[in-house]
């Protein structure tokens, strides 16, 4: 990743306001400079870093969420378990996902995963302003990007430690597509990234949404239950970073790994969409988080679903504490 965003840029940053999530949340766009995608519609990408307003005084800790594809910043409740051990909580918004898509930009798109660190350096640094230890915690392909991101960043002391929720860290599928399809792919990508390639099945999202029976109420224009479209560019730039993880990361940071104990199938409807990873595979995960770095703690969440803070009560609990026994353990 290159580095985009080295120095705090103040200027770029809209006066923060109320945000969708109600009276204890605040947001601020960051507007960011052109990108190929703008190149191609004429619209600027921004990003929204969102925060959650302390019950008291502010810490001096912080952890800044970081989302997966298809997917925005909308679990509350993590937000409270972390200001309830002393963590005041942040979350990026990166540009075309949620709160930062904007008409004229196809959401959700990317053919260069590295872009990214520039919101990230940003939101980065301005919560470094406030806070003096910094934890970067991403989920699914925000655990693949925030991983990248983090060995780019070796060195440089801008992060205290790494949660990863269910890292997108390998391709689920058969050897041929891990293989055969992965090489086709990354040729078409290279040339033609606008292709699309197949959709997402709609049955984890239906099973999360409170409108079909599930639990979470979320903004279904900014998580769709049929997902934006998957483009041959954003799924070359995803293989080429599991290709950077399988030939070893070296994050010098603390890194906590947690994934479900079980895969689900991802194509169908099943009664265990929310007690098994039915998008990952977790022993893809668990087989690979050794690769991250040489301080890297991996834990198993039985009966988790794919985004462990949104299984079942008594799952998300277990998955929390064991989110703030490490911060309290392994950062301070």
């Amino acid at each position: 990743m290159a580095d985009d965003d080295a120095r705090p840029r103040r200027d770029l940053w809209d006066r923060e306001t109320s945000d969708v999530l109600g009276d204890r949340w605040r947001a601020r766009t960051l507007h960011l400079r052109p990108d190929d995608v703008a190149r191609r519609t004429g619209v600027d990408p921004v990003a929204t870093l969102v925060r959650r307003v302390p019950d008291g005084a502010p810490s001096r800790r912080a952890v800044l969420y970081l989302h997966g594809f298809v997917d925005y910043f909308f679990q509350t409740h993590v937000g409270d378990a972390l200001a309830a051990a002393g963590w005041d909580t942040y979350a990026l918004d990166l540009r075309d996902h949620g709160r930062s898509i904007r008409p004229g930009r196809p959401p959700n798109e990317t053919t260069d995963l590295g872009v990214y660190a520039q919101e990230i350096d940003a939101a980065v640094r301005a919560v470094r302003l406030d806070h003096d230890e910094v934890v970067l915690l991403g989920h699914s392909t925000g655990g693949l990007t925030a991983a990248l991101w983090a060995d780019a960043r070796r060195g440089l002391g801008l992060v205290d430690a790494l949660v990863l929720n269910s890292p997108w860290l390998d391709l689920r599928g058969s050897w041929a597509e891990r293989t055969v399809v992965t090489r086709a792919i990354d040729r078409v990508g290279r040339v033609a990234p606008q292709v699309r390639l197949r959709g997402l099945a709609p049955h984890y999202g239906r099973a999360l949404h409170a409108a079909t029976g599930g639990e979470w109420d979320y903004d279904l224009t900014w998580k769709p239950h049929e997902g934006f479209p998957v483009r041959a560019g954003f799924v070359r730039t995803v293989r080429r970073g599991h290709a950077r993880v399988a030939r070893g990361l070296a994050i010098d940071v603390p890194v906590l790994v947690l994934a479900s104990d079980a895969a689900g199938p991802d194509d169908v409807a099943h009664d265990a969409l929310l007690s098994t990873d039915s998008v990952l595979d977790p022993a893809q995960i668990a087989a690979r988080a050794h690769l991250l770095g040489t301080d890297v703690t991996f834990v198993e969440v039985p009966g988790g679903a794919h985004d462990l803070a949104l299984s079942a009560p008594d799952v998300r609990e277990r998955y929390l504490r064991e989110v703030v026994t490490f911060l309290q353990e392994r950062v301070g």
